[in-house]
């Protein structure tokens, strides 16, 4: 299944170059290995996309309630997971 994602300029530059090889996502929303994320650059100060976008198979998702980056509601009814890419 192809995901699309919105990702912040700094990430994706990281990503595109093959620096940043997982993404770290809030729970709500599902994602197997063999899934593709399609991660579409996004501007927080236009509110717009950029137009760039890159597409990453997932290759592992481990999710776990126990880290703390989100608020606490969130966490409690999500959980995180995060997503390695190739």
């Amino acid at each position: 299944m192809k995901i699309e994602k919105k990702v912040l300029p700094e990430y994706f530059i990281k990503i595109l170059s093959g620096e940043k090889k997982f993404e770290l996502r809030l729970a709500d929303w599902e994602c197997h290995p063999g899934d593709i994320l399609v991660l579409k650059e996004w501007s927080a100060e236009t509110k717009k996309y950029t137009g760039r976008q890159v597409e990453k198979e997932v290759t592992y998702v481990a999710k776990t309630k126990d880290i703390k980056f989100f608020s606490q509601a969130d966490a409690e009814k999500y959980g995180y997971q995060v997503i390695s890419l190739k």
